[in-house]
């Protein structure tokens, strides 16, 4: 990172030609011209994900067990390994850390998120809701609403 800023102030500031520089560093002319377009090394960037090769076609069963799984209480859930294993079973033939891989990828992505409810000293707050009613004698859905204060001062 020293050696880009120096080099970036001494073509652009100081005016040193662009061949002095590749003569005194021996850095190809296309790295000389990344560092005079960027003010900080861009790193690296890759086009396209990488295909997987092994894991491709079990791609859409991994993603089959694991929405099947939503509905299943927690202790009941496939965990990495066992999907490995059903892998296997079905004639995968790679590792277990690609699949453990997968699993996580697919889980974080289909994961809920939430956002926490603050609200300072003096706010009050309604909650709305549904319930099924008897009213003369005719089940209704109505709307409920509940109030919670927090520590309101009159």
């Amino acid at each position: 990172m020293a050696d880009w800023a120096d080099i970036r102030r001494r073509v652009l500031v100081e005016g040193v030609s662009k061949r002095q520089i590749l003569r005194e560093t021996g850095m190809h002319w296309k790295t000389l011209q990344k560092m005079l377009t960027h003010p900080e090394p861009p790193g690296y960037r890759q086009c396209k994900p990488r295909p997987k090769q092994k894991l491709g076609p079990y791609q859409e069963r991994i993603e089959q067990i694991l929405k099947e799984d939503q509905w299943l209480p927690r202790k009941q859930r496939h965990t990495a390994k066992r999907v490995w294993e059903r892998l296997k079973e079905a004639g995968f033939t790679g590792g277990y850390t690609v699949v453990k891989e997968a699993v996580r990828e697919l889980t974080q992505r289909n994961q809920e998120v939430f956002v926490p409810l603050v609200h300072p000293p003096g706010a009050a707050q309604m909650d709305f809701g549904h319930a099924l009613v008897k009213m003369n004698g005719v089940l209704r859905k109505v709307v409920t609403g509940f109030t919670f204060l927090d520590h309101m001062e009159c």
